[in-house]
Formats: structure tokens, sequence, C-alpha cells
């Protein structure tokens, strides 16, 4: 295989997360910019209207007419409310500045985004979960947000930079054919996991320590190989996890090249999920201090 067909390819993937990751910016900074327009628009009455509610009318008697007004006191009036109304292209180009800036602090601010995903913050407690939270859940990480196939889009890239498995095309067919064996293990490896999960009552998602300095690292580590029951008290370790990464890996063997051994890809898939899942943890655990070295406060 050619060293420039990887590269280029591995370009091009590259240039596809751009614009992915490009698009959902501007989807989250839409909204923004569509509730300031809201908001920057004042209700104002119609002149005439205001005029009346400011102008009392003294009380009528028998007899009497009503003063008529004198018309030098029009044009007075008129002037200010041109003045209130303001320069719509100002206003537009602030309302543009804002959304575009709370966009870019969005983009920034990954704590909550796709590398950390769904986790519990050092000031919350654990609440064990319902069966409809854990669903949900599931569906996030799995299926239903772009994370979810982001992530295996950059490990087929890593495949097919390193040429892994050999017998598939260095171009875009063999890079769609790696994506979906991640993408395949992943959903089945995760399916699993969470079955297992949901009948042990383990707890899914990742909890920050509350402690200080090194323990963060040692809790980080730890969590990746235990984690709560019910009582969101007790650590066990994680067999539904691990189980699923294992089972994962034998399944992906079904339409893998067939000089892949099935134990040798299930155990590969326990190691990636020792390696992944402790890096993952790391970077939550730690995910406050990064964003404060992005400028995010």
């Amino acid at each position: 295989m050619s060293l420039g067909k990887r590269t280029g390819g591995l370009l091009l993937m590259l240039c596809g997360f751009a614009a992915i990751a490009t698009a959902r910016i501007w989807a989250q900074s839409a909204a923004p910019e569509e509730q300031s327009q809201s908001q920057s628009q004042p209700s104002a009455l119609p002149s005439g209207q205001d005029q009346r509610q400011s102008d009392p009318q003294s009380p009528k008697t028998p007899g009497q007419t009503p003063t008529p007004q004198t018309s030098n006191e029009g044009p007075k009036n008129e002037e200010p409310q041109k003045d209130e109304s303001g320069n719509p292209v100002q206003a537009v180009a602030v309302m543009t500045k804002d959304a575009a800036t709370a966009g870019l602090l969005r983009a920034r601010d990954w704590e909550s985004g796709w590398i950390a995903g769904v986790y519990v913050g050092r000031r919350r407690m654990l609440v064990t979960l319902t069966a409809s939270q854990r669903r949900e859940i599931y569906l996030r990480q799995t299926l239903i947000t772009p994370e979810a196939y982001m992530k295996r889009m950059f490990g087929a890239g890593i495949d097919q930079a390193r040429g892994v498995p050999p017998q598939w095309d260095d171009g875009w067919a063999g890079y769609l054919e790696r994506f979906a064996s991640r993408e395949g293990q992943f959903i089945t490896a995760n399916t699993l996991a969470y079955i297992g999960n949901a009948k042990l009552g383990y707890e899914v998602r990742y909890d920050q320590c509350k402690c200080k300095g090194w323990p963060r690292v040692k809790h980080a580590v730890m969590r990746n190989f235990l984690t709560y029951d019910r009582s969101e008290d007790n650590l066990r370790p994680q067999w539904a996890l691990y189980g699923g990464a294992f089972a994962g890996g034998l399944v992906a063997t079904s339409w893998k090249p067939r000089s892949q051994s099935a134990l040798v890809n299930a155990g590969w898939g326990v190691v990636g999920q020792a390696v992944y899942g402790t890096v993952l943890n790391l970077v939550t655990e730690f995910s406050r201090e990064i964003n404060r070295k992005q400028g995010v406060k």
C-alpha cells in the first residue's frame, strides 16, 4: 500500500471532521441568535395611542367644549420616537457578534461536549438511575448523537493510516469498511453493557472525585475498572462493561478477514476498553482545568 494514498485519505477524512464540527457549531449558535432577535424587538404602541395615554383629558361639563390642542407640539413629539427606534443595521451587527462569540465559547467548552460525555460533577451526589434515564444515556452514547459516530470515524482514520487490517483497501472503500467494523463492534459492546448494567443495577456514569491532588488520578483509573451498585456507595467490578467489550470483539471477527482470531480480537477489545476508558476518565476528571487553560471560565 502506498503511503501517499493513505496520507491523502487521512487528510480527506480530517476535512470531513472539520466540516461536521463547523456545522454543529453553526447549529448551536442559531438558537441564541433567534432568541436575541426576538428580545431586541420592542413592543411599541401606535403613535396615536401613545399620545392619547400621555395627554389626559380634563373632565367635561355641560355647555363647555374641549379646548382644541395646538399643533405646535406635534413635530416635537415625533422626533424622540425616531431616535428610540435605533439603527437596525447596528442592532443586527451586535446580535451577530454576540452569537458568534457564544458559538466559539461553546466550541471551546467541551467539558460537556462529545469528549467528556455524560458524567456527575464533583459537587453533585450520585442518584440511582431510572430505566428511562438509562435508556436515554445508552441512546445518546450509541446512536442518536454525532459524537457517537465521530469517535469511530477518528478510530477508523487511525486504522486507515496504519493499514489495519492489511486485507482491506487503502482508499475510501477501505476506510468505509474500517469505520463500519468499528461502529458495529462498538454498538454490539455498548448494547450488551447496557443490558448487563441494567440487570445488575450498576452505575454507568463517571463521577468526578471530591478529592484534590493525585488521588484524583487514582480515582479516574480505578473507576474504569470498578463502579457503584444500586446503593451508589459500594464498588463492584465492571463486569458488564468488559463483558460487552469482549463479546463485541468476538462478534466483529465474523466480518473481519479470516486471518483474525476470535479470542485475540476479543482480547484486543478488552485492552482497548481499558486504555480508552482510562484516558476518557482522566480527561473528564480534569476537564475544568483543561477548560481554564483554553480560557473558558
